[in-house]
């Protein structure tokens, strides 16, 4: 079945009772027992199970093709059952270029407690399989990479965690099933802050889990999304719901946008760089064309100059917003290093760019405007 008509029908069904087209929000915390003690609707608490949840978890899991799917109330908070599904002393390989909440955690909170990290450049399967060590037990991959967009080789880590007795995680978020299917390509599991593509709409904070086989580790996932209690609302449920009923169409908006505007600002002399997997120039191209269906909604620009020269040119643009997130109908642009601190990776000179649904051309001379 095609993806279009996945997200439109995947976890959703006409309601029995009213014949309702648009599936109810069950917005109940709590449902009645039965006489004899029993739950014969099948739900006992929302923060264990809920209807609008498990069909939000239906549709993505479906979207994926995993086994299963487990929501969370953010994308950290889905990075973070992994990581805590992990023993102390075990050991992480985790890309050096990633969103910055990521190493936060893994440096900031689970070392704490033992959990050990290597973090290695992703586009060199070498410097991945020479990070991993007996104790190796996750890969964590986000391809591609915020803010630099680095693309890694999915096939490539998943044969490397194979060899190792480990696992691959991806955090597909930028990418979205439309775009990239690690499960396909020999990833365990998959990782979507549903905050961005899948919402689609800039209101709605939410993550999930998929994974591709229902075995020991992600029931262990599980425990934790409810027994920590990090689960979305029904109603950020129904709203990521919804969301994804317009993703392939609106995916095909965000792409186009990103590749015209992209095309033009690398042929702009104040522009230095253009991080792009779309580019035929950029490192990660061949690896992007193998691998994804097209190379997505997010570009970062390198400004000639450095950090005042970047804040210069967001600041003179009209049409596009300086905001944090991405993946909603509207543009955002981003200096990420000062979001990111002390230990970010994205150089002074990087503006991180949400394309949104506006036209390219709109955009473009918005673009343009700004450079003069």
């Amino acid at each position: 079945m095609h993806i279009e008509t996945l997200a439109v029908h995947a976890g959703s069904s006409i309601d029995p009772r009213t014949r309702a087209v648009t599936p109810p929000i069950h917005l109940s915390t709590t449902f009645e027992r039965a006489a004899d003690g029993e739950y014969p609707g099948g739900f006992i608490y929302t923060r264990s199970a809920n209807p609008t949840r498990l069909a939000l978890e239906a549709c993505l899991s479906q979207l994926e093709g995993g086994a299963g799917a487990a929501a969370f109330s953010s994308g950290s908070a889905a990075t973070a059952a992994v990581f805590q599904a992990l023993d102390p002393g075990d050991h992480v390989v985790a890309s050096e270029d990633a969103y910055y909440g990521t190493p936060v955690l893994l440096r900031d909170h689970f070392a704490r407690w033992g959990l050990q990290t290597s973090f290695v450049d992703m586009t060199d399967p070498a410097a991945i399989e020479a990070a991993v060590t007996p104790r190796t037990r996750l890969i964590w991959a986000e391809t591609p990479s915020n803010p630099r967009l680095h693309v890694t080789d999915i096939a490539a880590a998943a044969a490397i965690a194979r060899r190792a007795g480990a696992r691959l995680a991806v955090d597909n978020t930028w990418a979205t099933p439309v775009l990239q299917r690690p499960l396909e390509l020999g990833a365990d599991l998959v990782m979507h802050s549903t905050t961005k593509y899948l919402g689609g709409h800039s209101d709605v904070l939410g993550g999930v889990l998929i994974a591709r086989e229902a075995d020991d580790f992600f029931a262990r996932v599980r425990t934790i999304q409810t027994g920590v209690g990090a689960v979305p609302s029904p109603f950020d449920c129904w709203l990521v719901l919804r969301g994804i009923r317009s993703l392939p169409y609106r995916m095909r908006g965000h792409v186009e946008g990103a590749r015209r505007l992209g095309e033009y600002l690398a042929s702009h002399p104040a522009i230095e760089r253009v991080y792009f997997p779309g580019l035929a120039s950029d490192p990660g191209h061949a690896v992007a064309s193998r691998q994804m269906r097209e190379a997505g909604g997010m570009l970062s620009i390198g400004v000639r100059g450095g950090r005042a020269e970047a804040f210069a040119l967001a600041a003179r643009l009209k049409l596009v917003t300086r905001a944090t997130s991405l993946g909603g109908p509207e543009t955002l642009i981003e200096h990420r290093a000062s979001v990111e601190g002390a230990l970010s990776k994205a150089p002074e000179n990087l503006l991180r760019i949400s394309v949104g649904l506006e036209h390219p051309e709109d955009l473009i001379a918005d673009f343009a405007q700004a450079l003069e």
